[in-house]
């Protein structure tokens, strides 16, 4: 039986939106939505945080928060962090790293992503959704991933892959199937440990995706695929574009 807990990493330090995590969307903070999508789903969610201003705000709603590191170089290490602390208070076997500023997570992605662990060989599971647009497909700021006939992840890139030799780039969209990465991960407890142990590796350092350390070092990634593209916030900017958005 699965018994999933899903943290959801939430720093104040940001160089391009400092205070995110608190930024309002409809009169509720972006963590109160985080929050709330993913207790749809689960009833064990906790927010890890460095911040008293964060875990004041989740408190408010009366959501639960544990206070972590503010050393971590990454949500997953964060994710580790809360982890270790949250063992004693909970029972799970499976945990989902949601980022603090995806307030429009879905309920069907949360699913997705648990039913990976339906192969009992599952170390690791993330999402892709099919990419239609040539915006995307040459956007080095948006992340691709070839997938195995078994939907295991083989590689990611910032680069559009896989390249076509013979096919002019204007019709790869027509000749070849291309996923785009939602970064939305789940771990079997022990691997989440064993992956924060892994020092940074090359693949990594180059295209700048942690996810790459874990495949260099024998990792197995399986992907769902959804249909629907998250939007994150990055930037003021996003926020304002969004918040000209319905969100409930």
């Amino acid at each position: 039986m699965k018994k999933p807990l899903i943290v959801i990493p939430a720093r104040y330090a940001s160089t391009r939106f400092p205070g995110k995590p608190l930024a309002l969307i409809h009169g509720k903070p972006m963590i109160q939505h985080v929050y709330q999508r993913c207790r749809e789903v689960c009833n064990q969610v906790v927010v890890a945080t460095d911040d008293d201003r964060i875990a004041s705000a989740v408190k408010g709603f009366g959501g639960e928060y544990i206070m972590t590191s503010p050393d971590h170089q990454s949500g997953t290490d964060r994710c580790a962090e809360a982890v270790a602390s949250y063992a004693s208070k909970a029972d799970f076997n499976l945990v989902i790293n949601v980022q603090g500023d995806e307030p429009f997570v879905e309920a069907t992605q949360l699913e997705k992503i648990i039913a990976c662990f339906d192969d009992p060989s599952c170390e690791i599971a993330t999402l892709v959704a099919p990419i239609s647009s040539s915006d995307v497909l040459f956007n080095s700021n948006k992340v691709k991933v070839v997938l195995s006939t078994k939907n295991y992840a083989l590689y990611f890139s910032r680069q559009p892959i896989p390249f076509q030799r013979d096919v002019p780039s204007g019709e790869w969209l027509h000749t070849a199937s291309y996923y785009l990465h939602i970064g939305m991960y789940a771990f079997k407890p022990e691997v989440l440990v064993a992956v924060t142990k892994l020092a940074p590796s090359m693949l990594e350092q180059s295209e700048k995706l942690e996810q790459l350390r874990w495949l260099e070092n024998g990792f197995s990634i399986k992907t769902a695929i959804t249909q629907n593209e998250n939007t994150g916030i990055d930037t003021p900017d996003d926020l304002a574009r969004i918040c000209s958005m319905h969100i409930s």
